[in-house]
C-alpha cells in the first residue's frame, strides 16, 4: 500500500533533490535542446521540421528519465540511501514512483524548452498534435526509467554515466531517432523492434502519418511488453540490491 502523504513528500523531495543539482539539470536540458538545434534545425530540410522535431522531442525526454535514474539510484545505493530505504516501512514502489514523478517532470520541462526552438524552426503540427506527441514520449518514459533503475543497480556511481551514455547514444542511434532507419541496412532495421525508442518514435509519427507502415496497435503492444518486463526484472534486481 502507498500513503498518499508520504508519497506527496517522497516526491516533492524527489523534485527538490533533482532540480537543485545543477551539474545534472543545465547539461541534462541543454544538451538536447543544442543536439536538436544544431541537427534537427539548422541541418535539416524544412520538409522534414516535423519528423526531425518528434524524434529529437523523444530524444531528449528519454535522456532525461534514463540518466535521473540511472546516475541518481547508483549514487543513492553508494551512499546506503538505498539500503535504508528498504529497511523502512515505507513501499519500495512509493521510491520508484516518486522518482517517476521526479523524472516525468523533468522530461516535461526538456519537452517544453524544445518545443519553444520548434516554434521558431518551421514545425506545423496542430495543438492536439502537438499534446499527443508530447504525450507519447512521456509515457515511453517509462520503460527507459525501468532501464535506467538496471543501469543504476548494476553499476558503480563513478562508472554510472558512463554507462548510460554507452545505452542512451547508441539506442537513439539504432532507433532511427537521429537518421531514418531506412538508411541503415535491413539487419539493424530489424534490430530496431528491439528497442523500446523506436516504438516509441514510431508511435509518435503516427501523428503525422511518417511510419514506417507497421500497424499502430502493434508498436503499442511491443512497447506494453517490453515496458513490463523491464519492469518485472528491475523490481527483482531492486529487491537484491
Amino acid at each position: 500500500m502507498i500513503n498518499t502523504a508520504s508519497f506527496i513528500l517522497e516526491s516533492k523531495t524527489e523534485l527538490l533533490s533533482t532540480f537543485r543539482s545543477k551539474g545534472f539539470v543545465i547539461p541534462a536540458t541543454l544538451f538536447p535542446c543544442l543536439f536538436y538545434l544544431f541537427f534537427g534545425v539548422v541541418f535539416s530540410h524544412h520538409d522534414s521540421h516535423n519528423y526531425m522535431y518528434i524524434n529529437y522531442l523523444i530524444f531528449g525526454m528519454i535522456g532525461s528519465a534514463l540518466f535521473s535514474f540511472g546516475v541518481n539510484v547508483a549514487l543513492e545505493k553508494q551512499n546506503g540511501w538505498l539500503i535504508l530505504k528498504q529497511l523502512s516501512p515505507v513501499s519500495p514502489y512509493q521510491y520508484l514512483l516518486a522518482k517517476c514523478v521526479s523524472a516525468t517532470a523533468f522530461s516535461l520541462l526538456v519537452a517544453c524548452l524544445m518545443s519553444l526552438l520548434a516554434l521558431f524552426s518551421g514545425v506545423s503540427l496542430s495543438l492536439a498534435q502537438w499534446l499527443l506527441v508530447i504525450a507519447i514520449a512521456l509515457l515511453g518514459t517509462l520503460p527507459l526509467c525501468m532501464l535506467g533503475l538496471l543501469v543504476g543497480l548494476s553499476v558503480s556511481a563513478k562508472a554510472a554515466p558512463a554507462v548510460v551514455n554507452l545505452v542512451y547514444l547508441p539506442l537513439s542511434l539504432l532507433s532511427g531517432l537521429w537518421l531514418p532507419i531506412t538508411l541503415f541496412p535491413e539487419a539493424m532495421q530489424w534490430f530496431a523492434w528491439l528497442l523500446p525508442t523506436f516504438h516509441i518514435s514510431q508511435l509518435a509519427l503516427s501523428t503525422i502519418d511518417a511510419t514506417l507502415g507497421f500497424p499502430v496497435y502493434l508498436h503499442a503492444a511491443v512497447l506494453i511488453t517490453q515496458t513490463l518486463a523491464l519492469f518485472f526484472v528491475a523490481q527483482i534486481k531492486f529487491k537484491k540490491a
